[in-house]
């Protein structure tokens, strides 16, 4: 543990960052999981929870979460999935 006080805040305030990156990328892996239900379930549900996904995506990189290019590339595979879907 620092015994500078300003390395002492560093430490919490990453601890709190940390906790904050954890908590939104587990609930991107929750939200893709959800899609990937949702395309065994079809219909009208695979289109809402692609819909979701995609603005949890973009949320996502928003907070810096992923990068740009990972995100397109996670948007790409999830439309592929849902066009293959519904043919």
């Amino acid at each position: 543990m620092p015994n500078i006080k300003s390395a002492k805040k560093r430490v919490l305030v990453s601890r709190m960052q940390n906790e904050k990156n954890r908590a939104a990328k587990s609930a991107l892996k929750t939200q893709l999981k959800k899609f990937e239900a949702a395309l065994e379930v079809g219909g009208d549900a695979a289109q809402e929870a692609f819909v979701a996904t995609v603005k949890a995506v973009d949320k996502a990189v928003a907070a810096g979460i992923l990068h740009k290019n990972n995100a397109a590339r996670k948007k790409s595979q999830i439309a592929g999935k849902l066009n293959s879907a519904q043919k």
